[in-house]
């Protein structure tokens, strides 16, 4: 590489030598001594030096979409779009060409006649070479410059001395070697900065005349190349007077060089700069044009669960295709700050998961991701464990007990207070009773499915009392996939044999909590919740990863929960929403099956609701996300009314299936017996 680059090099020396005067020749060996001694300090070129400018991809937009293909943002250092030849005008190229490097398409990388009069007029001054550059030196030149990633690096990249013009002048012989005129072209107009921070003719379209490069019109190509000398001082949008005479200068160049006749001459000089702007695209999640939070959470699954780097990201050019409905995020957005303004210090949070899949649907927040000041806020409230979610817990009891010898039809008398027979206060096994008390009127006798929905928590301890200890309850949690109780949590809750785990005082994820109910709500299937449906790489394929092809599909296990039991629960909790018993009656919505479950934690520090379709299941908490402060009423109030408002527009579009029907063996039924358990409830389907 060595010998043909700098053998080049001398060669288009000694060729434009014979050009010019006979008194530049000792300029001419003064150059060579110089090459020579760059050549021999620096080396071959590498092969990786070459492959930087000619072969490594241009760093591009990734975009990420949700799941009906709208755009939800774009991550990027940079906004480039790399396009094809064929997707950029021809008149781009022939404006660029005419007005920086004429003899493009007839020199070898390094045009003879302009590099030889710079160094000879810099040599003989004592200067710095500069002057001369043709479109190849210039693309080796923004290549460099934007690559490095440091300071001295970018020095290195436009220090205007002969040692690095002569360095460059290798290069670009190298890289003219190696591609045609058609690709240093084309790489060249997707790498040179035009302002406003467009990288690539494609962004500088969009952002100056909103079309694509495709569409360029003479005009607007002469404005662009016109830029690339000077961005800033010719930006048409700032400084319309200094665009329309650079633009005008290389209009005439195309003109001179046959790409403009007499006539298109005259009428595009005579006419003003114009532009239509159009703003940059979003950049990352604080500008995400909906479901910033989600945005968040996906970038954290993306790097921590699929590995992918920052770099990749902001830079690889990726299509990121999600699972994000845009209605689903849109109602649940206008729910949560109905209920709770944007300028309450209590946050409402807002998850949905599709039972089955495990697929993130939406995530609401009365809150705006990434900005400062009053209703703004980075944290993913979402995600985070913060509060506990209360009595929501009371499922995992139940599930457990249902698979334990237990039904539905399990009947027990609780005494309110009730003083626990097996817990004691302070956890363990010695010391004071642990002692609850229900939150309002109960009666004292109850089968499990009423006190399921009535959210009886003297009948919940009670029945961890006849279970005898709470390992059942909690592994029974993780096991439907509540995440945010880790083996660590989950260990000191058994060894101290917490006796209010059923109650849910532990801090717990939105989307954990949602998710683990979706186990139920889906018939027994357990997913790990997923954002992502597919991550593409620029030509459209499954981008791969270090094993292989990107995991990015369901990960779901059948039958972590029986499906008898799935589907008995799921009636069971119907009656939470839909009888005269239940506590979430402001979740209903008329003509479709909800069940679900309430929660409030001891102070009322934080409320939930956890409510589900067939289709859809969906949690919301309510909580100061700074203190503990009683946030007002419990889980049937400001989280079961913001589930309805964020439901309803949603169930609204069309029919909604219905649940199965409950197994008799697990409701404790009889043959023949009817399914009601008491006067008033929920007429249960089995």
């Amino acid at each position: 590489m060595r010998v043909r680059t700098w053998g080049g090099l001398v060669g288009a020396v000694v060729v434009a030598g014979v050009l010019v005067a006979a008194g530049v020749v000792p300029w001419v060996l003064v150059a060579d001594a110089a090459g020579q001694a760059v050549g021999d300090r620096q080396g071959p070129l590498s092969a990786a030096t070459v492959a930087e400018v000619t072969d490594q991809p241009l760093p591009a937009v990734t975009q990420v979409l949700a799941a009906d293909g709208s755009l939800i943002t774009d991550f990027y250092d940079r906004d480039r779009v790399p396009v094809a030849a064929d997707a950029i005008a021809p008149v781009m190229g022939a404006a660029l060409v005419d007005v920086e490097d004429s003899r493009f398409y007839s020199h070898g990388g390094v045009d003879p006649i302009g590099t030889l009069r710079a160094l000879v007029a810099d040599l003989s001054s004592g200067g710095a070479a500069q002057g001369g550059s043709t479109l190849t030196q210039q693309l080796v030149k923004q290549v460099l410059l934007q690559d490095a990633t440091t300071t001295a690096g970018q020095q290195a990249a436009t220090a205007d001395t002969v040692a690095r013009k002569l360095t460059e002048a290798r290069l670009a012989l190298a890289v003219d070697a190696r591609l045609s005129k058609s690709e240093i072209l084309t790489r060249y107009l997707n790498t040179v900065y035009f302002g406003h921070g467009a990288y690539g003719v494609q962004a500088a379209a969009r952002t100056y005349f909103s079309v694509d490069a495709s569409a360029l019109t003479p005009l607007q190509a002469a404005t662009l190349a016109g830029l690339v000398q000077n961005p800033s001082a010719d930006d048409p949008i700032a400084h319309p007077d200094a665009a329309q005479a650079r633009r005008d200068v290389v209009l005439q160049r195309m003109h001179d060089h046959g790409d403009l006749d007499d006539a298109d001459l005259a009428a595009d000089t005579a006419a003003p700069v114009a532009t239509t702007p159009t703003a940059a695209p979003p950049q990352g999640c604080a500008q995400a044009l909906g479901g910033g939070f989600f945005c968040s959470y996906l970038r954290t699954y993306l790097t921590g669960t699929l590995g992918l780097t920052d770099a990749e990201l902001d830079g690889g050019g990726l299509t990121i295709r999600t699972t994000l409905a845009p209605g689903v995020q849109q109602a649940g957005d206008a729910a949560v700050v109905r209920t709770v303004p944007r300028d309450s210090s209590l946050a409402a949070v807002y998850d949905v998961v599709q039972p089955g899949t495990g697929h993130v649907l939406a995530m609401s927040v009365n809150r705006t991701y990434g900005c400062t000041g009053d209703g703004c806020t980075s944290v993913d409230l979402p995600t985070a464990a913060a509060r506990g979610s209360g009595s929501t817990y009371k499922l995992f009891t139940a599930a457990y007990a249902l698979q334990h010898g237990y039904t539905a039809s399990f009947t027990q008398t609780t005494s309110d207070p009730y003083t626990s027979t097996v817990y004691k206060r302070d956890g363990g096994t010695r010391g004071v009773p642990y002692t609850v008390g229900n939150a309002g009127h109960y009666p004292a006798t109850l089968d499990l499915a009423d006190a399921l929905v009535e959210s009886s928590n003297t009948f919940f301890v009670g029945l961890e009392d006849h279970l005898g200890s709470v390992a059942g309850p909690v592994h029974e949690a993780q096991t439907l996939g509540l995440a945010s109780l880790t083996d660590d949590d989950a260990q000191q809750i058994v060894d101290g044999e917490q006796g209010s785990f059923t109650l849910g005082p532990q801090a717990t994820s939105p989307l954990d909590l949602a998710d683990a109910y979706a186990t139920v709500f889906s018939g027994g299937t357990r997913c790990d919740p997923t954002p992502v449906t597919a991550v593409l790489g620029p030509g459209g394929t499954q981008l791969a990863g270090s094993g292989g092809a990107l995991d990015t599909g369901d990960h779901c296990t059948p039958g972590a929960l029986p499906a008898p039991v799935a589907h008995t629960l799921a009636q069971v909790m119907r009656g939470d929403v839909e009888s005269d018993i239940g506590t979430a009656s402001r979740a209903r919505v008329s003509g479709h099956d909800i069940a679900g479950k309430t929660g409030t934690t001891q102070g009322n520090v934080s409320v939930a609701f956890v409510g589900s379709t067939p289709d859809y299941t969906a949690s919301v908490l309510v909580f100061d996300p700074d203190q503990n402060v009683d946030v007002g009423g419990f889980g049937g109030g400001k989280s079961a009314q913001i589930w309805h408002d964020a439901m309803a527009p949603v169930l609204a579009q069309g029919p909604t299936p219905d649940f199965p029907a409950a197994d008799r063996t697990v409701l404790g039924v009889p043959a023949g017996g009817d399914c009601p358990f008491r006067e008033g409830d929920l007429a249960l389907v089995c």
